[in-house]
């Protein structure tokens, strides 16, 4: 009953810190609220007994990802948007390579829920430690989006070193 409580608790918590996230009016803020929204996603992975979770979970996003986020919103200034029109910017070809990327993404999809899953139902063995579990799954049964995620990753740091370098010229 008690874990069911906090669970609940737990919850309002996040949805509450998710609304205040996009509705702060601050950037500044709005990373605190996203910090702290994170930290309460550690504390349910904690009442479900994920506790690796929950410290990659504080590691990765509390600390680096925010880090991250606060380090964009410093060197890219929200204050004065302005419009900019580049003459050397392909639309067309821009359009053409964002539907074959969402192409393949679907493609992607399809293929991983279609298929059946390689693993044996690692996360069904008792006495085995969550990191064991969390392996098997990871790179047996959830290869395909881990790679999509870690490309994604990619493509939005060298987009951040490409804003980073037209600010500084």
């Amino acid at each position: 009953m008690a874990q069911a409580v906090a669970f609940y608790v737990i919850a309002f918590l996040i949805l509450g810190l998710a609304i205040l996230v996009v509705t702060a009016r601050s950037t500044v803020y709005s990373v605190l609220f996203l910090v702290a929204n994170f930290l309460c996603v550690g504390v349910l992975y904690v009442l479900l007994h994920a506790e690796f979770l929950a410290v990659i979970q504080v590691l990765v996003y509390a600390g680096g990802i925010v880090v991250l986020y606060l380090f964009v919103v410093m060197l890219v200034s929200l204050k004065h948007p302005e419009a900019h029109s580049d003459p050397r910017r392909r639309d067309r070809l821009g359009f053409l390579l964002s539907g074959a990327v969402l192409a393949e993404i679907v493609a992607i999809g399809m293929f991983t829920f279609m298929r059946e899953p390689m693993s044996t139902g690692a996360a069904a063995v008792q006495g085995v430690p969550n990191i064991n579990q969390i392996g098997w799954l990871l790179y047996l049964d959830y290869l395909v989006p881990f790679e999509v995620a870690s490309i994604l990753l990619l493509v939005a740091m060298v987009g951040a070193i490409v804003l980073a370098r037209k600010e500084s010229r």
